[in-house]
């Protein structure tokens, strides 16, 4: 039976530590099956719900190196049941990850949910894809409303993904979700002053009879 992500990502010292720890078991009885090769409907709705997310890669020295990625809402899009893509924007032009990638196109992400403590991570192989090479991919992954200077797509291929427990995510909340979350307080504040305005005018009305 085939794991998907374990099947990747454990190697034999992670096996060691597992062992170690007594938990090797656990994946080594593992009866299921999870290969996870392709997108879902679940993992459309959740990727489109993301305003960031982070990608790891690896540099030719054997470091890795993280970077958090944001946009709008749903900026990373997924193009199949096998593809993503998103639109990369001019940032502090170190061009880290774009380099690692042009030497090793394996990469990692993680995309995190902290109201609703979920978290998806996927393992793809990445291509830079150049702003004429492919205008109907271009189109796609462009917001025209977002004022940032495009320089180039990141197309990535999946090789397998998985959903990562509930542990230890502590709830954030971005401004929009706030401001959501809070607007029928808003609103029924705004009622109870205009109430109690209305209220005050009468009484102001009877004071003056």
């Amino acid at each position: 039976m085939s794991y998907g992500f374990l099947d990747v990502a454990v190697t034999p010292s992670v096996r060691a530590a597992q062992a170690e720890m007594g938990a090797d078991h656990i994946w080594t009885d593992f009866k299921g099956h999870r290969e996870h090769d392709r997108f879902g409907r679940n993992e459309a709705a959740f990727i489109a719900d993301r305003d960031t997310f982070y990608m790891a890669s690896v540099s030719e020295t054997g470091w890795p190196y993280v970077q958090h990625r944001g946009g709008p809402r749903g900026f990373l899009k997924v193009i199949d049941d096998q593809t993503l893509a998103f639109a990369d924007y001019r940032g502090n032009r170190q061009y880290i990850s774009t380099g690692n990638l042009a030497a090793n196109d394996r990469a990692c992400l993680f995309l995190i949910d902290y109201p609703r403590q979920a978290r998806l991570k996927i393992y793809a192989h990445v291509a830079k894809v150049s702003l004429d090479a492919d205008p109907a991919l271009t189109q796609a992954v462009t917001d025209p409303g977002y004022g940032a200077r495009l320089e180039r797509i990141f197309r990535l291929r999946l090789k397998t993904f998985d959903w990562n427990c509930q542990q230890h995510i502590t709830p954030r909340f971005a401004e929009d979700e706030l401001a959501q979350a809070i607007r029928p307080l808003r609103d029924r504040l705004s009622q109870l002053e205009s109430e109690n305005a209305t209220l005050r005018a009468r009484l102001d009305a009877l004071g003056e009879k």
